[in-house]
């Protein structure tokens, strides 16, 4: 057998160990594993008409060569945000202009047959994609082509629906939590309110989780519009019963005013989002106008996925690595590894493509008073979800 891999979408700690997870697993097995780079792109871009130029597309990957890997973050094979079922013409490979037809509204190709013919010339018996939903979703698409499937869920947002734990989680919330706590010393010291942003387009629990932990005065989050007036409200109480005269407002990007738009930016990517970012500090400036209060604005951003993964996310990456070659082994496709209730699973690979996860707002969120509300733990698992 002969087990192609590659991750998508955005970088997050973890990934290294689990590409080296799922190497020495099928080593161990006899198992040959090929990494794609640049993720489904690597496949988009292979011009099997010449070879000399997919050198940098494809890379053996063996015991040697991933030994060291699961000691720092991002991925050794690289990543994109590449759907090779929807392709702009701008992006179009210049070796397959001409040859698939731009259609709809947006004009854009479906080069699933191009993938097709790339993957048996590689010999490629098995897909292993590590991603979030978007990229998880052109898995789908290639389990319903016929191509041997087990994916392996990817977030810092935590939103891919059917597992309660995405690779890079538990590492993002270390991150903020982190950089929460050391804002404080500036914004004690100059007696401000601290604006803090964080990654989460659709899901708020990175913010809402990071918040809890980071015990901030007031948590915004992609699920809930918020009033700015009524949150200027708050924070200057927040900050008048601070002995430090201070007070820190976490908001995901994805969140937005009542009655306002989530602030979005540039061109839309392969699966039709634009990128996020900017709330934080509209915040900001309309809190400082209300308020008349001076804003420490930070917008922690790609920070959070950056560096090594903590030990849970080492733990889980392997783990997922171990459990999709043991599908494989046994015959199994058309599957997502997961966590559910605490323990190791596998679903439908279309799971994530079937809902939506989102913060449970009425039990896990102050709507009122735009703090995260935690009313019981008993019987919840470990991030409450």
């Amino acid at each position: 057998m002969r087990i192609g891999i590659l991750t998508g979408g955005g970088d997050v700690p973890g990934l290294n160990p689990c590409i080296k997870g799922v190497v020495n697993r099928a080593v161990d097995a006899n198992i040959e594993v090929v990494g794609i780079r640049l993720g489904w792109g690597g496949l988009l871009n292979y011009n099997l008409d010449d070879p000399k130029s997919n050198e940098e597309l494809t890379i053996p990957l063996n015991r040697t060569n991933v030994r060291t890997i699961d000691r720092y973050g991002g991925t050794h094979l690289h990543t994109s945000r590449t759907n090779p079922a929807k392709v702009r013409e701008n992006a179009m490979p210049a070796f397959l202009k001409g040859k698939f037809e731009f259609t709809g509204e947006k004009k854009l190709a479906d080069c699933t047959p191009h993938v097709l013919r790339v993957l048996e010339h590689l010999g490629i018996d098995a897909l292993v994609p590590i991603g979030g939903d978007d990229t998880l979703s052109y898995a789908v698409r290639m389990h319903e082509e016929g191509v041997r499937v087990i994916s392996i869920p990817k977030t810092m947002d935590n939103d891919v629906f059917g597992t309660d734990y995405c690779i890079g989680f538990s590492t993002a919330v270390t991150r903020s939590v982190e950089f929460i706590n050391a804002l404080r010393t500036p914004t004690g010291s100059h007696e401000r309110v601290a604006v803090i942003e964080l990654f989460g387009r659709n899901s708020g629990e990175t913010a809402l989780i990071s918040a809890f932990l980071a015990d901030v005065d007031r948590a915004l989050i992609s699920e809930v519009p918020f009033d700015i007036e009524r949150l200027a409200e708050f924070i200057k109480e927040d900050k008048a019963k601070n002995p430090s005269n201070y007070a820190i407002v976490v908001v995901s990007e994805g969140a937005s005013m009542i009655g306002g738009q989530i602030v979005e930016y540039g061109q839309e990517d392969a699966y039709g989002h634009k990128k996020l970012g900017g709330i934080g500090q509209i915040t900001g400036t309309a809190l400082k106008e209300i308020t008349h209060i001076d804003i420490v604005h930070q917008q922690l951003g790609y920070l959070m996925r950056a560096g090594a993964p903590d030990s849970l996310d080492l733990m889980v990456a392997i783990s997922y690595a171990n459990l999709a070659v043991d599908q494989l082994l046994q015959g199994h496709s058309g599957r997502m590894v997961a966590l559910q209730s605490g323990q190791y699973t596998t679903v439908p690979a279309d799971t994530c493509v079937q809902n939506v996860k989102r913060v449970d707002v009425a039990e896990l969120y102050d709507s009122e008073n735009y703090r995260p509300k935690v009313s019981h733990v008993l019987g919840k698992p470990m991030f409450l979800y």
